[in-house]
């Protein structure tokens, strides 16, 4: 996948992340996720785990939602291309927990598959600040 594809099908995800994590409504997220997605977040916190297939992914990120209360907000900073499918991109979300203005970097690795994400991993850059956020 060329950097430029890489961008636009991120673009489109986050988009639709950005928009129901602030209350609007999921339907982007089909557009961009394969049926049997994988998301896998790490650590001791509220949101870690693997969520397999969308129906499971999709209640994760209403999961996320509620926490936030509607806050939640991504923007992405950097996008690297590997061969064949792999994006990794650095991202920094920003949310309202608790009363509490928070802040995180992550680079979230994606496989796509047929134009559509197929899998995601996060990895925190301070996994013991992103836990905290998340607890």
């Amino acid at each position: 996948m060329d950097r430029a594809s890489a961008q636009a099908l991120l673009g489109r995800l986050h988009d639709a992340q950005n928009h129901f994590y602030t209350g609007g409504d999921g339907s982007g997220l089909a557009d961009v996720l394969a049926p049997d997605v994988t998301w896998t977040i790490p650590g001791s916190n509220a949101i870690a785990g693997t969520y397999r297939g969308l129906e499971a992914v999709l209640d994760y990120f209403t999961r996320r939602r509620a926490i936030a209360n509607s806050t939640f907000r991504l923007d992405r900073r950097d996008v690297l291309v590997g061969s064949g499918g792999t994006i990794a991109a650095l991202t920094d979300g920003t949310a309202t927990i608790a009363g509490q203005q928070r802040s995180w970097s992550t680079v979230g690795l994606y496989e796509v598959r047929d134009g559509l994400v197929a899998a995601c991993w996060l990895l925190p850059l301070d996994a013991a600040q992103f836990d905290a956020i998340w607890a």
